[in-house]
């Protein structure tokens, strides 16, 4: 064993006892359904602004988007971390927190698809949501692992990669159905210190890399390096060095759009803002969030935008998904300080991938417990009950994602492609119309899942018949924004048509429900 894997080795294990820890403390406060799943409503700025922080950023952001956009792209990809601070946080905290926090106490809602039900009294669509949830959440928990997968096989290519995530997710199941939401919140404040302090440090070290020479040394050696490969194009000019991205800007936008907006619509973020205490609280956490998501994102695709010049032009062989682990090994793999860092920047990862399997296992489970069984039983559960079956279901969603990751099963590998853009394309437009409008209908609503998830199915099966679901995966982010966009403009239409149909009764109860956002 090497003396960097001892480092991380010992960094694991008190990362794995601190969290062991704090699920076993946070037990005795997760004796209800609300205090399992929203901390009794009670999570304060700090908590809550560190907990939406790192359900954003998981391995899969530093492994996949990072490293493959960084290369590619650029210094341009530092645009989707600053898209993703300001669109996919900031703007959504100001937008949606404060509006979200009343009318879900307003409904005594615990989920997105409770919400729904209650919002419209329909069966129907909590149903039709918890479904959703249910299919492409639990592929997209396990898309982290396979980013994690990444981390661990290069740093121990002697273990099977399997043996890490099994650890991983035995860890997550104990904190998770322990301790609730509560130890979801705690362990994600202490993550994102360590996310925080962990990015800048290797920021510090990646710019001071003789191959890179700071930030004026990376614009201009990476102009030098292209020059001599002979890539710069002569309409866009260097690609490498071009803040818009050159050839890559309209690539650059989509995935902006979509790893941005598409927080509006995916239930493991939003329901950060169903337990946060008071207004006070929204104002402090939106400044902190924003903070935390600046430096996370946007150092995440710097020391992307570094990797050619580190690497020296040479792909890994594990490809693109290997150049943030290869890089780190090289930067950091001498010397007691760079192997320390390094131990630290392996539980970064480790945290930011844990953070975000736990909010969306913890979504998944909840729309099955709470939301599809209830309904399809046709019967309320008792509340213990419930909540045994959600900490059950916790459970069953870490082992499935497990293996999912693991066996490469091909139906669940072609839906992560699409996980993302099909949550936020079906829910997007009925929760933003849903919490802004009061003449949004049932009818609306079901016409803005079904025309997100549509959009994607249709061309995805065109696309697949014509050229192959390989072109068809490559073109899922554009598909996931035309979703977002067809979602928002088809519940506001088809509302209109079917306002009339809305009885009197129906009209006084959303307007009395409005009144929510008259209180402080």
């Amino acid at each position: 064993m090497t003396e960097a894997q001892i480092y991380i080795l010992v960094a694991i294990g008190a990362y794995v006892i601190a969290m062991t820890l704090i699920g076993l403390f946070s037990f005795r406060k997760a004796k209800s359904l609300d205090s399992f799943l929203l901390g009794n409503r009670k999570i304060g700025a700090w908590m809550t602004a560190f907990s939406y922080g790192t359900t954003y950023f998981s391995a899969v952001v530093f492994v996949g988007y990072a490293g493959q956009h960084g290369w590619n792209i650029g210094i341009g990809a530092i645009w989707i971390g600053i898209g993703n601070a300001i669109l996919g946080c900031l703007l959504s905290w100001l937008l949606l927190a404060n509006k979200t926090r009343k009318m879900t106490r307003a409904l005594n809602a615990k989920t997105m698809p409770d919400f729904f039900e209650k919002r419209y009294q329909s069966k129907g669509l909590k149903l039709m949501a918890s479904i959703i949830i249910f299919i492409f959440l639990v592929p997209y928990s396990a898309a982290v692992y396979k980013g994690l997968g990444a981390i661990f096989g290069a740093i121990f290519p002697n273990v099977e990669a399997w043996v890490w995530l099994l650890i991983i997710a035995c860890v997550t199941a104990v904190y998770l159905v322990i301790g609730g939401y509560i130890a979801s919140s705690l362990t994600d404040l202490i993550q994102g210190i360590i996310m925080i302090v962990g990015i800048i440090a290797l920021v510090i070290v990646v710019l001071l890399h003789g191959n890179v020479g700071g930030l004026q040394g990376l614009i201009e050696n990476l102009g030098k390096f292209e020059s001599a490969l002979g890539d710069p194009n002569p309409t866009t000019g260097s690609q490498l060095t071009s803040i818009f991205g050159g050839s890559s800007f309209k690539f650059l936008c989509v995935n902006i759009l979509l790893t941005s907006f598409g927080t509006w619509g995916l239930p493991q973020m939003i329901g950060k803002f169903y337990a946060v205490k008071d207004a006070p609280a929204i104002k402090r956490g939106t400044i902190i969030s924003t903070i935390f998501c600046l430096i996370i994102g946007c150092g995440a695709y710097l020391i992307g935008a570094t990797s050619r010049l580190i690497l020296g032009g040479q792909l890994p062989e594990g490809g693109v998904d290997a150049v943030i682990p290869t890089l780190l090994i090289k930067v950091l793999g001498n010397g007691t300080f760079g192997l320390i860092l390094l131990a630290v920047i392996v539980v970064l990862l480790l945290s930011a991938s844990m953070s975000t399997l736990q909010s969306v296992v913890l979504t998944s489970a909840s729309a099955v417990s709470v939301d599809f069984i209830p309904t399809v039983m046709k019967k309320e559960i008792e509340p213990k009950k419930q909540m045994l079956l959600t900490r059950i279901l916790c459970f069953v969603f870490v082992a499935c994602s497990f293996i999912f990751a693991t066996l490469n099963i091909p139906i669940i590998v072609s839906v992560m492609s699409f996980s993302w853009g099909v949550v936020s394309g079906c829910f997007i437009g009925p929760y933003l119309w849903s919490l802004f409008s009061k003449k949004t209908t049932k009818a609306g609503v079901y016409a803005g899942m079904i025309a997100g998830l549509s959009t994607v199915g249709i061309i995805t099966l065109i696309i697949t018949i014509t050229s192959g679901f390989s072109v068809a995966a490559k073109s899922s982010p554009e598909m996931g924004v035309l979703a977002m966009a067809v979602s928002l403009i088809i519940v506001p239409i088809v509302s209109a048509l079917t306002k009339k149909k809305t009885s009197k009764e129906e009209a006084e109860r959303v307007e009395n429900l409005f009144n929510c956002y008259k209180e402080n």
